[in-house]
């Protein structure tokens, strides 16, 4: 049986830190920390539970981010 490849390491980041950032300022900042996707969503948008290596998420609202979560 072949082993399970090691997934990539992900950017030692706070998804905390971006609450409170504007969704264009958050963005950036996430792209030029390491994060290959980046996901902006309105409250309430249905998404599938799949986690993602390198992905972080923003929830946001009047052009703001409101929550943030990896994967």
């Amino acid at each position: 049986m072949a082993s399970l490849p090691t997934p990539p390491a992900q950017p030692d980041d706070a998804a905390e830190s971006y609450v409170g950032l504007a969704a264009d300022a958050a963005e950036r900042q996430a792209t030029s920390r390491g994060w290959d996707t980046v996901r902006a969503v309105p409250p309430g948008t249905f998404l599938t539970m799949e986690f993602r290596h390198g992905r972080i998420n923003f929830q946001v609202e009047d052009d703001t981010v409101t929550r943030c979560w990896v994967g």
